[in-house]
């Protein structure tokens, strides 16, 4: 008999902060997702680690960065749209930074990586093509064969896809590329085969918009011809939900089952911004007519319960600030379980103060925090105290800022009351935080 498989309720966005063109890798019952940091890239590449997919840890890579991948037919593009892949023990990542597409390798998902070029780019810069060398991404055939399909268009116009095979050392071409554009293709190429067709798909219409889309086409080898399907596009804005452009993609599987992740805005949705966050859905097949079925981007997707241990979580009776940016970013939001909110103080409140109340005395052995962006400093007191008069100071990170996510903070004794004061300075981000928890 079949075990039957424990599901848990994921909640869209999947990981805390502005994160898009994901790209994920299974290495030794671990996720690794590789993410480009919004808005508009970081000098650095952001991967989020997690072994049960529900709580993921922030991660900074050594490579590629901007100083280390730029030439002079670089543009001002940071680091974009990683794709990695595993092929034999090694690791291979192609990856888009000043509109070139950089390829680098290691034996382990998080590295050392490093540029199998030494300090050039695998494709060059070519702004009299009129298109972007970006979004390379990498597909391993079933019969080992390694193909790379990348670019986008020019003024949000004209997209143009390119594809080659590689060679075995996985840094050049076995031929000359060929361009293998479908119809209403804009950027974000991504190969996968299925019952023995090739299904290309894709991205079009803008991201900073509501046009942006994921379409497809299928053909019968990697280098096409492809013919958009009749569905396509599969996902798509959706106004109920309030889902604004979803797309920039990567498929996986797991457990016998299929899933897509991609991006989508934050919410309330600004156009002309590039605030994505990575969510995910589940990608099933017309198996009669060789066709991907629509996806309707949820808010919840359900995926196998990897969790090894249930954590006792205490839940706050109360979260007070002493100011809210808006009505969407007030401390009730802080512990709503969702990565789509957040609390911000108002921009006028300088010493902002975010007061937990329980219910009871309780003991605390841990606060979580997920600040929202885990790669900046954030300077803050904590303070306990059983009858909001005497505080005891349970960590200081005033002097050097703290970092990262979770940002786990040892409390280890009882209280009734969580007090965290903010200092705000100018070389510091704005305290914003997305959740916390407390164990």
């Amino acid at each position: 008999m079949k075990e039957e498989i424990r599901m848990v309720e994921l909640q869209n966005p999947i990981i805390p902060g502005y994160f898009a063109d994901p790209s994920l890798v299974q290495y030794n019952g671990k996720f690794y997702m590789y993410v480009t940091a919004d808005p508009w890239g970081t000098d650095f590449l952001s991967c989020w680690v997690s072994d049960d997919f529900q709580n993921w840890t922030f991660h900074t890579l050594n490579w590629p960065t901007k100083a280390a991948c730029t030439t002079s037919l670089s543009e001002v593009n940071k680091v974009w749209a990683p794709s990695v892949i595993q092929k034999g023990d090694t690791f291979y990542m192609y990856v888009s930074v000043g509109s070139e597409v950089w390829c680098g390798k290691a034996k382990h998902p998080l590295g050392p990586w490093e540029n199998m070029l030494m300090d050039k780019p695998m494709i060059q810069g070519d702004s009299t093509k009129y298109y972007h060398v970006i979004d390379a991404e990498a597909f391993v055939d079933d019969d080992g064969k390694t193909y790379l399909y990348w670019g986008s268009g020019w003024n949000w116009t004209n997209g143009h896809c390119f594809a080659a095979e590689l060679n075995d050392d996985m840094s050049s071409f076995r031929a000359e590329p060929v361009e293998v554009t479908p119809a209403h293709y804009f950027e974000a190429p991504l190969m996968v085969k299925h019952n023995g067709k090739y299904y290309l798909t894709y991205s079009e219409g803008k991201t900073i918009d509501e046009t942006y889309e994921v379409r497809y086409a299928i053909g019968d080898h990697p280098l096409g011809p492809f013919t958009e399907a009749a569905n396509s596009p599969i996902l798509k804005v959706n106004d109920s939900l309030q889902v604004y452009g979803p797309g920039h993609h990567t498929l996986f599987s797991y457990a016998g089952e299929d899933y897509i992740l991609y991006h989508r805005h934050r919410l309330p949705f600004v156009k002309g911004t590039a605030y994505r966050q990575t969510c995910i859905s589940k990608l099933t097949f017309d198996e009669a007519n060789n066709e991907i079925n629509k996806i309707i981007p949820y808010h919840t997707q359900l995926f196998p319960d990897l969790a090894k241990e249930k954590r006792l979580y205490i839940q706050p009776e109360t979260i007070t600030g002493s100011s809210s940016y808006a009505d969407y970013a007030v401390p009730g939001k802080l512990t709503d379980r969702d990565y789509g909110t957040r609390w911000e103080p108002a921009d006028e409140d300088k010493a902002p103060v975010l007061t937990v109340l329980f219910d009871n005395i309780v003991a605390v052995d841990t606060m979580e925090v997920r600040f929202e962006y885990p790669w900046e400093k954030y300077f803050m007191k904590v303070e306990i105290s059983s009858d909001n008069n005497d505080w005891t100071v349970a960590a200081d990170y005033t002097a050097n800022g703290i970092l990262g996510s979770p940002v786990n903070v040892l409390i280890g004794k009882q209280c009734k009351f969580i007090k965290l004061s903010f200092m705000t300075l100018e070389s510091s981000a704005k305290p914003s935080i997305w959740e916390i928890m407390f164990y």
